[in-house]
């Protein structure tokens, strides 16, 4: 990403999908809760390597929404995440449900492929905006916000426990630490908390985003 004036950005992506939602990510930062409905784009780039966007928040439409933003985060969350499937064509219910520990907002339709995009990408990013829509304060309690789609997350988790399943079969039988593939932050939180109990194995993360990547190592016995 890089930085114009406080209302203008550039973002990039490996489609252009992905480089309008980090734009809308990024000007989340600045403009809490603000969807791609605020936001008008320039495509700067669009190639097989990546795409480039320019993105420009417009801040009295995002004034004017922010006005009759809900008051409670549940409803705030719902909020969003219904605006954004609309801008998204797409025909779909909205259940959020609230416990102590989290917000969760489950997508319900068909052909929500759009909504989660390239190994979740957008859904991952729709997750963040929601979170920071939900707590737009720094301050004050917060709880974790979990956005999912058509049973993504639970198959998302299954492929990861997989993969992680292998990387500690080969980590241990060959002694040696064993790196997965570039991951999110979410995925690799994932893969984390299944293998935290193990006492034979420790992970850590090493890499810059977007290349980040989660590494098991064998405990030394």
């Amino acid at each position: 990403m890089s930085e114009d004036a406080g209302n203008r950005l550039e973002a990039e992506g490996a489609t252009l999908g992905e480089a309008k939602w980090a734009a809308v990510r990024d000007l989340g930062h600045r403009f809490p809760g603000i969807t791609a409905d605020e936001v008008s784009f320039e495509v700067l780039a669009d190639s097989d390597e990546g795409a480039l966007v320019g993105a420009e928040a417009d801040v009295e439409a995002w004034r004017a929404i922010a006005d009759v933003v809900p008051e409670e985060s549940p409803e705030r969350v719902r909020q969003l995440i219904t605006r954004v499937v609309g801008a998204c064509g797409l025909e779909a219910t909205i259940d959020v449900d609230e416990s102590a520990e989290e917000i969760r907002a489950t997508v319900n339709g068909e052909d929500l492929g759009l909504l989660i995009g390239k190994h979740g990408s957008t859904i991952d990013a729709l997750q963040h905006l929601a979170f920071r829509a939900a707590f737009p304060e720094p301050t004050g309690e917060r709880k974790r916000v979990v956005v999912d789609a058509a049973g993504y997350r639970e198959r998302r988790a299954a492929t990861l426990h997989r993969a992680a399943d292998r990387a500690v079969e080969d980590a241990l039988s060959f002694s040696r630490s064993v790196e997965l593939e570039p991951m999110t932050s979410p995925d690799r939180k994932i893969v984390h908390d299944y293998l935290a109990d193990r006492t034979d194995v420790q992970t850590h993360s090493e890499g810059e985003e977007p290349e980040r990547r989660l590494v098991v190592s064998p405990v030394a016995p």
